[in-house]
């Protein structure tokens, strides 16, 4: 049974090949790939703050750490890139209500026009 947020055996077979640290590729091998990708879709998912993993996943701040590596070199637009042609694909689905803006989003477009005292108002 798969756990809630986790890729199933048939979604993981889909993408483990094109992810980096498998054995023979060049570099550091990744210790455990799926369980990286599973504790990354269970923050994204669950709306959580990194802290927030649970253990099963690892060490947080090691997860986040990759995740932004794995950003910056692309690795995930790969990912989206390969998934996008597959017509179930509700697992790259994000429910938009896990989307929160910042509470100072609240303020607008350029935010609160602060005048400081003493200063005289442009014409």
């Amino acid at each position: 049974m798969v756990k809630r947020y986790e890729l199933s055996a048939v979604q993981w077979r889909r993408i483990c090949d094109i992810l980096p640290g498998k054995a023979g590729d060049r570099g550091r091998c990744g210790e455990d790939n799926r369980l990286f990708v599973n504790g990354v879709l269970w923050v994204l998912r669950s709306g959580a703050h990194w802290h927030d993993l649970p253990e099963r996943y690892g060490k947080w701040k090691t997860v986040h750490k990759r995740f932004t590596r794995w950003s910056k070199a692309g690795i995930w637009e790969k990912v989206f890139e390969h998934l996008i042609d597959d017509p179930d694909n509700t697992y790259v689905m994000l429910d938009s209500t896990l989307v929160r803006a910042h509470q100072q989003a609240a303020t607008g477009k350029g935010g609160t026009k602060i005048r400081l005292w003493g200063v005289p108002e442009a014409d």
